[in-house]
């Protein structure tokens, strides 16, 4: 049993290394094959053909693209993402210093989606083609189709502007003091600090491109838990646990709810990766300074070693999101692990 649980693993982590080899040839041949020349750009349009060429050999940018690719691929691998042209640090410290508020913000929404989109969807299933059913798959449709851009602005709109509850963008407001740094994430270091004023005000900031992000997350989660719910409330062991005299709380929140789960904890996986690569629309609108917000205004600025760390960084997170759910399947399902 051992080995065939080692065995699944190693063959798992194995495939994520080969697709993280691969992501990394795709982001370098992207940003090489941009009409764009970095160095120009970072000289200014006042610079002298030499200046553009001083930066161009203190960047690397000169060398033939496979010497390129090889010192890339290398670098990667000792943690090294190259350097910034932009704010001429460390991608990877520039990374560091920015990534605590991405993953502040995402893990505030995929909680507000896992524990709205699941009781949701069991609501939905239990009362089947009734009015809460239909109303349950009428926002988890409303709320995929919303660009995330456009309803971001019209909250500001409403809650910032108009009603003036909520701040407008941000992390904090300028008169309050940040706390000490102990994770970068704004909420959990206020709480060690006992800092409640900070917590208030950064929750406040977080609110509203929390909730834009979690919506397709939250919908996404609805309709499958929903449809498994369905169709293993309708199988031969449920009927049996109620003829049993099982209590509904027990038939539905423990036998049906643990095998519907499989699917929901799959999509939660994807939804984890998928709403890093969103954060991009969410941040530049409410002005978050994570990562989507510094991939932006490095593409602006055609700044393309920033773009690909962050790419490489949503896709390691989405590979890792994708290993952990294979990883439970086969605890929860066993017939998987043997079958690959």
């Amino acid at each position: 049993m051992r080995a065939e649980v080692l065995r699944f693993v190693l063959k798992r982590v194995a495939l994520t290394g080969l697709m993280l080899f691969g992501l990394v040839c795709i982001t370098f041949t992207v940003s090489n094959v941009a009409p764009s020349d970095p160095a120009a750009l970072a000289a200014g349009p006042d610079a002298t053909r030499d200046m553009i060429e001083t930066i161009r050999r203190e960047y690397g940018l000169d060398r033939p693209l496979a010497e390129q690719f090889w010192r890339y691929v290398t670098g990667v691998l000792q943690g090294d993402l190259g350097r910034s042209i932009v704010t001429t640090r460390p991608v990877a410290e520039d990374l560091g210093r920015f990534f605590p508020a991405t993953l502040e913000l995402v893990l505030l929404s995929m909680t507000l989606g896992i524990l709205v989109g699941v009781p949701a969807g069991m609501l939905s299933a239990m009362l089947k083609n009734r009015a809460p059913d239909h109303a349950t798959r009428f926002l988890a449709v409303s709320l995929v189709a919303l660009p995330a851009f456009w309803f971001g602005i019209l909250l500001q709109l409403l809650f910032s502007v108009q009603l003036e509850w909520l701040p407008t963008s941000g992390r904090l407001e300028v008169s309050t003091a940040p706390p000490p740094t102990f994770t970068g994430m704004l909420l959990l270091d206020s709480l060690l600090a006992g800092q409640w004023a900070t917590f208030g005000d950064a929750l406040a900031h977080a609110v509203l491109p929390a909730l834009v992000l979690s919506f397709p997350c939250l919908a996404s989660i609805l309709r499958v838990n929903r449809a498994e719910m369905i169709e293993v409330l309708a199988s031969d062991y449920v009927t049996a646990a109620r003829a049993h005299g099982v209590s509904p709380f027990r038939v539905v929140c423990v036998h049906a709810l643990r095998n519907a789960m499989l699917p929901t904890l799959a999509i939660i996986g994807l939804r984890w990766g998928w709403m890093l690569g969103s954060t991009v629309l969410v941040e530049t609108v409410f002005d978050w300074p994570g990562i989507g917000l510094y991939a932006v205004s490095s593409a602006i600025a055609g700044d393309f070693k920033p773009v690909m760390g962050v790419t490489l960084l949503i896709g390691l997170n989405f590979m890792i999101a994708s290993l952990v759910v294979d990883l439970l399947y086969g605890v929860l399902d066993p017939r998987l692990r043997t079958a690959s």
